[in-house]
């Protein structure tokens, strides 16, 4: 597992200038994890490919779980934008398992990054450093399974539903299972989570 730095909050981008730099960071980590691995990802070298100083990247990003998990989050807040809801005539695990076989499919054409991304959020949330990219991902699977008034139910399914899929994501990337059982598990995991969503919670 990544080691996540000292406790201090990352810094925030705020002008344009600096937006561009977070970005450069973002894709030159996302070159290096793709062809390395996450473990031999070197944080100098990133810098030097983004073209920033090293100070400024470890100002961003304390550690390399910081910034795998920062680019995972992008990459979720993208797909919250461009995810249509649940078509007619669909269920809401329906809509959510569209939703997270596309994102497996897409993850497991760039194992090696994939990896890196999962195991430093993992890492993040382990160490109580943040939340990760869990209330992110809960949004984009409210909004792929059309559910616009959420019961305190659905969001602990979700969360359940988020734990599980990386399990499944991670058992595919170690090639313990190949695409279609991927996707295969991922629907069923769905509809057996959610189809009792209406049912009281217990006590």
């Amino acid at each position: 597992m990544p080691r996540v730095a000292e406790d201090r909050p990352p810094a925030e981008p705020s002008s344009p200038l600096q937006k561009e730099r977070y970005r450069r960071i973002l894709r030159a980590a996302a070159e290096h994890a793709s062809v390395k691995g996450l473990e031999r990802v070197q944080m100098l070298d990133v810098a030097r490919d983004a073209e920033v100083a090293i100070a400024t990247l470890y100002r961003y990003f304390p550690s390399k779980a910081h910034l795998f998990t920062a680019m995972m989050r992008e990459q979720v807040e993208r797909l919250v934008v461009s995810t249509a809801p649940r078509g007619p005539g669909e269920e809401p695990e329906d809509g959510i398992a569209r939703l997270l076989v596309g994102i497996g499919a897409q993850m497991l054409g760039n194992p090696l990054l994939a990896h890196a991304m999962l195991q430093s959020n993992n890492a993040i949330v382990a160490q109580a450093a943040d939340a990760g990219v869990t209330e992110v991902f809960i949004d984009l699977m409210l909004t792929a399974g059309g559910l616009a008034e959420p019961t305190d139910r659905d969001v602990r399914l979700l969360r359940l539903i988020e734990q599980a899929w990386y399990g499944i994501l991670m058992t595919a990337l170690n090639e313990h299972i190949g695409p279609e059982e991927l996707a295969a598990d991922t629907e069923l995991m769905c509809r057996l989570l959610l189809r009792g969503r209406d049912e009281p919670m217990p006590s």
